[in-house]
């Protein structure tokens, strides 16, 4: 019930506007995205590496409607590849295909998409192509394994695969026979019961699963989850198989668990955090209420501490 409504809260025009004007948003959206500009999302991501944490950067937006936003998309993505490169930030770039301009020219997005991981081969970083709604986990798929099959390409580039949906564990099995590099979250968005697991339990049941499919592939991955259970669930699992610390990281979001993405870092596990700028941060922002509600009474526990 609070997951449909935080996803319907994200569609509303409406709310949207007065939370963006409101003096509440945009102290809410400090705190969870770097800002709004490439320097702020560089100053948030040298803060994030000087804690010994990875960093993947998204420029947050989605279903661009013409082909001029799709190109100021790819501009602003080849920028932030030059950025991570002149400074040396330990940090790559995930992307949404509809960012790109999917839903206006699949043609286009393709060029767009494949210019943009061969800048990250040439600069050899990874671009992230990430997951959206049901409706484009086969598109999205089909992209990622036709560029990770380009002469020069495998390793650079990877997807997103939501453990809420059936597929995931057999989509999980090919994209690792093929060697591409796979975060696996719960998922965010709203899905019919006929593609979806209803229930929580059951998402986390199959997450644990493919978690485990994925760390003992031989294929890097990352485990994209805020959920301590699962987190400890995959620590002593790993540690009981003999999985090295070395064959995956935990993956979580900026601003939400910040002392369990150090402690972790200290202890040794690979970490790292998804840092957003932007201007498109609500419907973000409310996807992620939407994923997990609980962080609902963390962020109002936490929104006004330093």
């Amino acid at each position: 019930m609070l997951k449909a409504f935080f996803i319907a809260l994200a569609k509303s025009k409406s709310i949207r506007r007065i939370a963006e004007h409101s003096h509440f948003g945009q102290k809410i959206s400090k705190r969870f995205v770097a800002g709004m500009t490439v320097e702020d999302l560089i100053r948030a991501t040298e803060a994030v590496n000087a804690l010994g944490i990875h960093v993947t950067v998204d420029n947050l937006g989605e279903n661009v409607t013409n082909r001029d936003e799709a190109l100021h998309s790819r501009d602003l993505y080849h920028q932030l590849l030059d950025e991570i490169d002149k400074r040396k930030l330990d940090a790559n770039v995930s992307c949404k295909l509809t960012h790109m301009g999917l839903d206006v020219d699949e043609q286009l997005a393709r060029e767009i998409v494949g210019g943009i991981v061969e800048h990250a081969v040439r600069i050899k970083s990874f671009v992230r192509i990430d997951m959206e709604g049901s409706d484009y986990t086969q598109r999205t798929l089909d992209f990622t394994r036709e560029l990770h099959r380009k002469p020069g390409f495998a390793g650079h580039v990877g997807t997103v695969l939501q453990s809420y949906l059936y597929r995931t564990e057999e989509d999980a099995r090919l994209l690792c026979s093929e060697g591409i590099r796979i975060r696996l979250c719960k998922g965010a968005y709203k899905e019919p019961a006929t593609v979806a697991f209803p229930h929580k339990k059951k998402v986390d049941d199959n997450y644990l699963k493919v978690a485990k499919q994925l760390v003992t592939s031989g294929v890097f991955h990352g485990l994209a989850t805020h959920d301590e259970k699962i987190i400890c669930a995959m620590q002593q699992w790993t540690e009981a198989n003999n999985v090295p610390k070395s064959a995956f990281e935990f993956q979580m979001l900026h601003g939400i668990r910040r002392d369990l993405q150090e402690q972790l870092a200290r202890d040794g596990w690979g970490m790292r955090v998804y840092v957003p700028f932007g201007t498109e941060w609500y419907p973000y922002y409310m996807r992620r209420l939407a994923e997990r509600p609980a962080n609902v009474f963390f962020i109002a526990k936490n929104i006004f501490r330093s």
